[in-house]
């Protein structure tokens, strides 16, 4: 509207103040659409519906080729020759719903030069307008196999997780394969080699045959096998026999400089110890071998994935030299260990998927990562990853975090069972409010420990949640086939070691929410632990609570990261103060600001009524914010309760059958 000219409409609901305004859907057009599988598209072809997958198998076997070795550059060349039965339409895929990360993960914004050829001749492909990780071919006559090129871009730091780097890669197949549309991906049959960069070698759970100019030919599996076994390389690697009973468990090791892959013969028998107590645990196996691939490296990115028969897994290079620092990542490979019982073998059924682009449901996250999670820190504990005072110590920070939470008074446990479904581990400012991945997690442990303590307590500790583990995971002795779990299975398998009213007691927890809801911590107390908050931390909570010296979370509400404040705590002092992440620490009560001195200024503060002075900045704007706080550092511990049995010892002592 110009500024001398107004249209009828306009001057109407001028003059008259209450007039409907002007709005899109009073303009004739064409019709929105409502269904958009039937919308008008400009393509060059019209687009075929997306096959089903049906259980059936693939005619032929699908000839890959990956080279990895292009390690300045980080490029993946794939090629495919996918043999093809007959003439016609042809869909293939790129892998969406990627396993272990509960969410439309694939990054196909990273597959690029994608080109088709058969009989020499060029043929054209059109990308799904509904779903961009499906690619439409039409299939001449008298074509036998079609040849697939492309290219995975790997990214360096800061965009992707990094997998390739100078001394290592991590290859996972679902980032550079395509498949047929119209099968389970346990029908489909893949003859996969790869070729690495010159000298190097590698681990995977597949068998493999080392061949000329770097190329490794594994064996011909199917794709549900070949996507759940993914390959570390590198210049520096060891395979190390960590199963007492035989050669089936193997830790690989993989550094950025051989100097990182020398564990103590101490080191290696807590994974001797931890192999030994997961037999006890579960009372089966549920593969022929297991390959610990373990990379020791600050170049290449961190992960942490399960497999069925093995997992994907990185810390830093000073790992083993450096054991004293590590706690908090010990329990990593406990923790993916126990995933090939709970997770893979035993999966929940929303899951339990035909093919990697059927969408994966989430609504038993709470079984599938937090109990294993529990049983990650059980069996670092019982293998002396973790020492009873570490193991009590690490559950005190995870107590600790959970009766600070702000966020369970809008959304409840169930709920964040979603989280990866809205946004890949996505991180937030407020996640305390927000709520997030780590949840279902550490949150989810929380519920387990309740469980088996209440089972303790009314068995008078002649049964555990240790009978639950072997009778719902252990079961079926050497079958790898995977066998879906639902809410009813769980709840039943509890009540069959002890009686109760499981189905209630997991709803009651998973779905409180609202200002009354509060931490599932009755396990601890049933345990014979309270939490409480100290002022100063014991040696041992020192090295678990690593960030102990910069934390402020739990007295004015936030994270130092050298002068950046972090990680407010919503509803926290800081909070209160209108403080942001992000926000520069300049001064402390006049003095130039650091975590020691604010960590004395807290202390100095403590019974007083002098306010804490902080000079803050946010971008070119300051400002001076006095805290009214009094009550001192405060660091989680678990106290004992004098006169109790110490269940946490309990379940974390060793089993001896």
């Amino acid at each position: 509207m110009s500024r001398t000219r107004l249209t009828a409409a306009c001057l109407a609901a001028l003059i008259c103040g209450a007039a409907s305004p002007v709005l899109a859907q009073d303009f004739r057009s064409t019709p929105v659409v409502t269904d958009p599988s039937q919308a008008a598209l400009a393509l060059p072809r019209p687009q075929p519906a997306i096959p089903a997958p049906q259980d059936r198998p693939y005619p032929g076997v699908i000839q890959y080729r990956a080279d990895v070795s292009d390690l300045d550059r980080r490029i993946v060349q794939v090629e495919q020759t996918i043999p093809v039965a007959q003439a016609g339409p042809l869909t293939l895929l790129y892998p969406k719903y990627l396993p272990g990360n509960h969410a439309a993960t694939g990054p196909i914004q990273l597959l690029s030069g994608l080109t088709v050829t058969a009989n020499g001749q060029r043929l054209d492909w059109v990308r799904d307008t509904l779903d961009p990780y499906a690619f439409h071919l039409d299939i001449p006559a008298g074509v036998a196999a079609i040849e697939v090129r492309f290219q995975w871009l790997t990214q360096p730091p800061g965009q992707w997780r990094v997998t390739q780097a100078p001394s290592m890669l991590n290859l996972q197949w679902e980032k550079a394969i395509l498949y047929p549309a119209g099968y389970f991906a346990r029908r489909i049959a893949v003859a996969p080699s790869v070729r690495l960069p010159a000298g190097w070698t590698q681990a995977s759970a597949l068998a493999a045959t080392p061949g000329e100019d770097g190329w490794v030919r594994f064996a011909e599996t199917d794709l549900y096998t070949l996507i759940d076994s993914p390959v570390f390389a590198g210049a520096h690697h060891r395979r190390i026999d960590i199963d007492p009973s035989g050669e089936h468990v193997w830790l690989n090791l993989f550094g950025d400089e051989a100097k990182n892959i020398q564990p103590s013969a101490e080191q290696l028998g807590y994974y001797e110890a931890m192999v030994t107590q997961a037999d006890r645990l579960f009372g089966a196996r549920h593969f022929d071998t297991y390959e610990f691939l373990f990379g020791l490296t600050d170049q290449m990115g961190g992960i942490g994935l399960e497999h069925h028969r093995s997992s994907e897994n990185t810390s830093a290079p000073d790992f083993f030299s450096a054991w004293n620092k590590s706690a908090g990542d010990r329990a990593l490979l406990p923790h993916e260990y126990t995933h090939s019982w709970n997770g893979k073998f035993m999966r929940p059924a929303d899951e339990l998927t035909a093919n990697h682009n059927v969408p994966t449901q989430n609504t038993l996250l709470w079984v599938y990562e937090g109990q294993t999670e529990y049983w990650g820190d059980v069996l670092a504990a019982r293998s002396g990853l973790h020492s009873p005072d570490e193991a009590v110590a690490l559950l005190a920070t995870i107590a600790a975090f959970y009766d600070n939470q702000p966020g369970r008074e809008w959304r409840p446990l169930q709920d964040v069972n979603n989280h990866n479904l809205l946004g890949y581990r996505v991180p937030g400012q407020w996640t305390s409010w927000m709520r997030g991945t780590g949840d279902y997690y550490r949150e989810s442990l929380l519920i387990w420990l309740d469980a088996d303590t209440l089972i303790r307590e009314a068995t008078n500790n002649r049964r555990s949640l240790d009978d639950f583990a072997k009778r719902f995971f252990g079961h079926d002795d050497g079958s790898w086939a995977p066998q879906g779990y639902t809410f009813q299975d769980v709840v039943a398998a509890l009540n069959a070691v002890h009686p109760h009213d499981w189905a209630g007691f997991l709803r009651e927890r998973l779905d409180a929410a609202g200002p009354e809801a509060t931490a599932p911590l009755a396990g601890i107390e049933r345990a014979g632990y309270r939490l409480t908050y100290v002022d100063d931390l014991t040696a041992t909570e020192k090295a678990v609570q690593s960030g102990w010296a910069n934390d402020f979370q739990y007295s004015l509400g936030f994270t130092l990261s050298g002068d950046k404040i972090n990680a407010v705590r919503w509803g926290s002092p800081a909070f209160d103060q209108g403080i942001g992440a992000g926000w520069t620490l300049t001064a402390v009560n006049g003095q130039a600001a650091s975590a020691e001195v604010l960590r004395e200024a807290v202390t100095a503060a403590k019974g007083t009524d002098a306010p804490i002075e902080l000079l803050v900045r946010n971008g070119e704007r300051y400002r001076t914010v006095a805290f009214d706080y009094h009550d001192g550092l405060r660091y989680p511990r678990l106290e004992r309760i004098e006169g109790t049995r110490d269940r946490l010892a309990d379940i974390y002592a060793p089993r001896r059958r």
